[in-house]
């Protein structure tokens, strides 16, 4: 029998008589998005493009690979030059910066020199010929070059104090998926599952009054997968942070693309994922990100001390134990 996770709260209202079943989906962020919608009548009949229209958003604030991108050009910024954000962009760096703090910095936004060093970047990729893997003397000269952003959040600007490379990879996705919901919200859709790249957010219920049921994502390359759990995406968002997604291998070592930003190191923990269930998709993204840097003794005395609902998958002789958080098993039914 699997394991079934259901939020605490649940809103019984039902979408309005003569809603329409939609689904609409594209590419942005380099994978594809979908989202599958209850509509009311008299909703908007361009629900695709304005969906598009929210990506394409974040991608032109916070993407590494649009040199035209704000993030691109803060990147590129001169020492001591300040930085007006747009409300989106100052939401996510605002949160981001919190969570570097609160996991002394197991997760960095402003690790942009790191990824590229180790060839996850958009230039220089370690799939690219001539690439080589970094020598310590790299890794330390990068270390000991970053510099941390610092954000007036009462005049919503960021400062560059020369050198800081900012990279929100492992939060923006998630915070696409967030404009989604809130997008269609606008629209008057309350019923929906929206996705990007394999993170979901879900509200409401679909047709035949039945939750968004969403089968946990498991780690494909290991020969032990046993049933994944199903979590009620009814207010609540998950994301996924693996190490079999984006990696090289260096001789038998596997370089995942998640680095502790700590040591500049590729995570050497055996974290194979770490799922995280929380109320907004931008949070599940960036946590579940530092709780995979954090390792599972680390990762759960940080969850359970914050209320945050995660599942580990940890490699073992070959296959994977589980761990999980209190929060996480107070959403078991």
């Amino acid at each position: 029998m699997r394991d079934v996770l259901v939020p605490h709260a649940i809103d019984l209202a039902l979408p309005p008589p003569g809603s329409r079943l939609h689904e609409a989906q594209g590419h942005s962020m380099g994978t594809t998005w979908s989202a599958r919608m209850l509509a009311p009548p008299g909703s908007s009949t361009d629900l695709d493009a304005l969906l598009q229209r929210e990506l394409d958003l974040v991608v032109a604030q916070m993407s590494q690979w649009d040199p035209d991108s704000l993030l691109s050009r803060y990147n590129s910024a001169p020492a001591g030059s300040w930085h007006a954000l747009p409300p989106e962009f100052f939401e996510v760096i605002d949160f981001a910066l919190r969570v570097h703090e609160d996991s002394a910095g197991a997760y960095d936004p402003a690790a942009g020199a790191l990824v590229n060093l180790w060839g996850f970047g958009p230039t220089g990729r370690h799939s690219q010929a001539g690439f080589t893997t970094p020598s310590d003397a790299s890794i330390a000269a990068v270390l000991a070059a970053r510099a941390t952003p610092q954000l007036d959040r009462a005049g919503r600007r960021l400062l560059q104090p020369g050198g800081a490379i900012l990279d929100l990879s492992s939060i923006a996705k998630g915070y696409g998926v967030d404009r989604l919901g809130l997008c269609l919200e606008r629209q008057g859709v309350r019923h929906y599952l929206v996705e990007v790249g394999g993170e979901l957010r879900g509200s409401g219920v679909k047709p035949g009054g039945e939750p968004w049921w969403v089968e946990i994502e498991g780690v494909p390359d290991t020969g032990y997968n046993p049933t994944q759990a199903i979590v009620a995406l009814h207010g609540l968002a998950v994301a996924t942070s693996g190490d079999y997604r984006s990696y090289f291998h260096d001789g038998p070592r596997r370089v995942s693309h998640t680095l502790d930003p700590r040591s500049g190191l590729s995570i050497a923990n055996q974290v194979a994922s770490a799922t995280v269930v929380a109320s907004t998709c931008m949070a599940a993204d960036a946590l579940s990100t530092a709780l995979t840097v954090m390792g599972v003794d680390a990762g759960l005395a940080f969850a359970d001390a914050r209320g945050i609902a995660v599942r580990y998958l940890v490699r073992l002789n070959g296959g994977l134990t589980e761990h999980t958080s209190a929060a996480w098993r107070d959403l078991l039914q």
